[in-house]
């Protein structure tokens, strides 16, 4: 592959002014209002990444000659009549913006302007667009890019409708409009199509860019995998080196492209002839692999961009893991090496394997060519790869392709992700996660994936996001549990050791999916059948049958009972367990075993001779190539790892039943099965942006706010009367008290009361003035600061089980939702559940109904049946409010009466906040800024 047409070669100047934030010339600290946070690196649709930003006045000389490579035809098409050249005044109009009311983008790779696209208002609320592309880079999605981040900038400055007048003959632009999922309403006057459509985000337009990002990043990592043409810079001839091993690996694990060596000291290693430079190779270089010291690496950046390399491998170390300086030296690879289009895989990582007989592509520090197999492996650590790759190779499960990404400056988790959906040789995806630098684009890429490929994820440090030596990422504000909830959302097999998701994976590498959770199980073993039925309790499994046969059974024996077992429709599973009599190979049993592993529709896993893996005996051999195919049975030296292993299945395989009906891939627009009667987003949003006018630094919303603000999305908070003196409680008592509920209660609500776990801020069933008066005086002997008690009187309320709802903004998750009973107990012992808007009915069901003392909702001890439909209901329009309006910093229930005629919301709090930049991540494409607080993560 060549550099992008057009593009010059990179200069020394470019390494040195390389920074975090790539392309964006130096004066535009000291422009006024500049809006930063509108700056981003981009991915294009052949994979190649470009920079996006605002334009600045100093922009003249950049755009003078972006447009002197621009076509007549193509310029003619923009301006509607020939346009040779732009007069002074027009430099200066587009040049200058306010970011407001004139907006402009524009594109650069490496220094060179390829694109500019902008909007003007034209009244109130209407802005037109309009995008001009250098016509060597049309074709590569940059009109779309640009369409994507105006919207975002239009919707943040209040521009809701955007107009354009295209030419008839421009073809290409009116396909643009039509494919960018709003709705369109164009017409035709004056030998000119007027389009104009609203650019809030939808289903389509959200759809539509997710598979222009799912595309993209595929395209980018298949660059990686597919590479025909490899360099090694700075391999040495000294044997035991970092460069020389690579170019070994190459070599003697069969690549089938070219390798190439770079060393200016030499003039062969490893029997392959040196170059000076990637310049002096005679052939294109599609990836190259930089083994060079650190302070060389930018250097060699400018060497491969000019060459017109895709992608980098950066092996070597000293940067981001060794402290701040190194920090810095990390900023400046990645922002370099995006300016100019290229992707980066580490530093400080161990490298890549592609195992497809196609390529046979060992680019890393491993000796161990994993054997060909159905799973693709993410992994962050370097010198744990090694020990991944041991293990694998042991267990005869084998991979498709393998990556470590090291420092995980660039490539993520996610990139992978985008790639394994669509990767044909994979079929089971394999995560070793250290932290998670963006969970919602995580969450919604997994909800996606695993509906067709089941993701197996080993999470370290999950307390803490780990100690992540090169890729430092902002701790996540909410609890260990709603993260938990998160992979679960998005049907994400979640395992505690290395050693559970090779057992996972294992089995669903080979064996088909179990329907549900019974199992048989059939053994020679008494002792081993009773740990495997105990094993099965205690994981949730229900045991139908159990055949036990004794240390005598013969293989017709177990033929026989293994078919019973898989033949009978009240059994989903099966677990094999031999232990042979003394001197006996077990060959036989193991022919049956796999052939009915073969044959069955039903998963069959086993403890055979309590070996680990797939043991040569049990494989079926694989038409493809593979160690072990489909059929062949899974082993475990102890049942209980088999038992565990398959009841993670199963609950992979409900979650997969549960996402048939669209609960799993749900846009951020609007949560599914949410209930729309009585909610007025509008009335909400006009609220909050009130209250921040108001208050810019934000502040607690009042009673009377949250009474609104919850109105608007269909939910009552139960008055209540805030009072500070007897009189005052007196004359609040006498206000709400009615003839059907002439009863009120005074209580506190200050946090540090209101979690006494004696309830003695709370005096109920207060009737008439003379028993107000004594609760007051006795409610003044047990609090010892009646001024910030936050003393209310409030109706005596339908009775119920009282429950607690809440949700909060997290700095990297966006909106979380949490469901519990209310008071200490259940805050000590944490029993609460979580899970991440948006949210079907069916997780707000899963919710009420997944924490420990959930029967207390359903008559646990006589107590009466609560609403459950209308907790779900409440849940879901919390949901709904808080995934609707980042603003709302937290929004909490901490008292909810449950009671059979529905949920009364006796208590509320929220804060609000401005929010820069709200999750859009979520409406616009863009690669996460390197080492800033929110990075390239899974």
């Amino acid at each position: 592959m060549s550099a992008a047409a057009g593009t010059p070669p990179p200069t020394e100047a470019a390494a040195e002014n390389a920074s975090g934030t790539t392309g964006t010339p130096e004066s535009a600290d000291a422009a006024p209002g500049y809006p930063a946070h509108w700056e981003a690196d981009v991915l294009l649709r052949d994979g190649r990444t470009a920079h996006l930003r605002p334009i600045l006045p100093g922009d003249r000389e950049l755009l003078v000659s972006f447009y002197e490579k621009v076509s007549a035809e193509s310029k003619y098409l923009r301006f509607f009549a020939p346009m040779p050249r732009l007069s002074e005044r027009d430099l200066v109009r587009f040049t200058h913006v306010d970011h407001d009311q004139r907006v402009a983008f524009v594109m650069t790779v490496g220094e060179e302007m390829i694109a500019v696209g902008r909007y003007d208002v034209v009244e109130k609320g209407e802005a037109e667009v309009a995008f001009l592309v250098q016509d060597a880079h049309q074709g590569r999605g940059i009109a779309q890019l640009l369409l994507e981040h105006l919207a975002q900038a239009g919707r943040e400055r209040g521009v809701h409708q955007f107009v354009a007048e295209v030419l008839p003959e421009n073809q290409r632009m009116i396909q643009i409009f039509r494919e960018a999922g709003y709705q369109v309403a164009g017409g035709f006057e004056d030998g000119v199509m007027r389009f104009a459509f609203d650019i809030d985000p939808t289903d389509t337009a959200i759809g539509v860019m997710q598979d222009r990002e799912h595309r993209a990043e595929a395209a980018s990592i298949q660059a990686f995998f597919a590479a025909r043409s490899i360099a090694v810079i700075g391999a040495s001839r000294r044997q035991d080196t970092i460069g020389q091993t690579i170019v070994r690996n190459l070599v003697l694990g069969d690549y089938q492209g070219r390798v190439y060596v770079v060393n200016p000291a030499a003039r062969s290693v490893a029997g392959l002839p040196a170059y000076p430079s990637v310049a002096d190779v005679p052939d294109d270089i599609d990836v190259a692999i930089v083994v060079v010291p650190a302070d060389k690496v930018q250097d060699v950046v400018l060497d491969c961009a000019a060459k017109g390399v895709s992608g980098l491998v950066v092996i070597s170390s000293g940067f981001a893991e060794t402290g701040d300086e190194g920090r810095q030296r990390q900023r400046q690879l990645v922002g370099l090496s995006r300016s100019y289009g290229l992707r980066l895989i580490g530093p400080n990582c161990l490298g890549i394997i592609n195992t497809h007989p196609e390529f046979s592509l060992n680019a890393s520090l491993s000796r161990v060519m994993p054997p060909r197999g159905r799973a693709g492996f993410f992994c962050q650590s370097g010198a744990l790869g090694s020990a991944i790759l041991e293990r694998v190779k042991s267990r005869g499960l084998g991979l498709s392709t393998f990556v470590s990404a090291g420092n995980r400056a660039d490539v993520s988790g996610n990139d992978l992700l985008q790639y394994w959906e669509e990767d044909t040789s994979t079929e089971v995806v394999l995560l070793y996660l250290e932290s998670i630098g963006n969970p919602r684009k995580f969450s919604r890429i997994a909800r996606r994936v695993s509906r067709r490929k089941p993701i197996i994820a080993v999470r370290s440090g999950r307390a803490t996001q780990g100690v992540p030596m090169g890729h430092a990422v902002r701790s996540i504000a909410a609890p260990q549990a709603a993260v938990d909830a998160m992979f679960r959302q998005a049907g994400v097999i979640q395992v505690n050791t290395l050693d559970e998701m090779f057992d996972v994976a294992q089995l669903v590498a080979h064996q088909p999916l179990p329907r549900g959770g019974r199992v048989a199980i059939v053994g020679n073993s008494d002792a081993l059948g009773l740990l495997a039925a105990d094993a099965a309790a205690s994981e949730g499994l229900r045991v139908t049958q159990a055949v036990a046969m004794g240390a005598d059974a013969t293989a017709d024996d177990f033929e026989d009972a293994l078919d019973a077992a898989i033949d009978d429709p009240e059994v989903d599973a099966v677990v094999a367990v031999y232990i042979p009599p003394m001197n006996v190979s077990g060959a036989e049993v193991a022919d049956v075993l796999a052939a009915v592993g073969e044959q069955s529709d039903k998963p069959l896993v086993s403890t055979f001779l309590a070996a680990e893996g797939i043991p040569e005996l049990l494989r079926v051999p694989d038409l493809a190539g593979a160690t072990a195919g489909r059929g062949s049975v899974p082993s475990y030296s102890a049942v209980e790892a088999a038992v565990r292993a398959l009841s993670r299945v199963v609950e992979y395989s409900r979650w997969l039943a549960d996402s048939a009906t669209g609960d799993a891939g749900i846009s951020p627009v609007a949560p599914a099965d949410s209930e729309d009667e009585g909610i007025d987003e509008s009335a909400a949003k006009r609220l909050v942006a009130q209250v921040l006018m108001d208050s810019p630094s934000g502040r607690s919303l009042t009673r009377e706010e949250l009474t609104q603000l919850l109105a608007a999305y269909g939910v009552d908070l139960w008055p209540a009367i805030r009072v500070d003196s007897e009189e005052a409680a007196v004359e609040a008592a006498a206000r709400l008290a009615t003839p059907e509920r002439p009863d009120v209660v005074l209580k506190a609500t200050a946090t540090r009361l209101r979690a006494r776990p004696d309830q003695a801020h709370v005096w109920r069933n207060i009737t008439g003035e003379g028993e107000m008066r004594a609760t007051w005086r006795s409610m003044l002997r047990v609090i010892d600061d009646p001024d910030s008690a936050g003393l209310v009187v409030q109706q005596v309320a339908p009775p119920g089980t009282p429950v607690a709802l809440g949700a909060v903004e997290d700095p990297l998750f966006g909106p979380v939702v949490s469901f519990g009973i209310a008071g200490p107990m259940t805050d000590l012992v944490a029993d609460r559940s979580y899970r991440i808007p948006p949210m079907s009915k069916r997780e707000a069901g899963a919710m009420v109904r997944e924490i420990k003392s959930a029967p207390l909702l359903f008559g646990y001890n006589g107590a009466e049946l609560a609403n459950v439909s209308a907790l779900e209901d409440l849940l879901l329009r919390l949901a709904r409010l808080k995934n609707d309006l980042p603003q709302v910093q937290s929004i909490q229930f901490p008292l909810v009466l449950a009671g059979p005629d529905g949920a009364a919301v006796l208590s509320a709090e929220g804060e609000v906040a401005q929010v820069a930049d709200a999750r859009s991540d979520w409406f616009t494409r863009r690669l996460a800024t390197p080492m800033a607080d929110t990075l390239p993560g899974v």
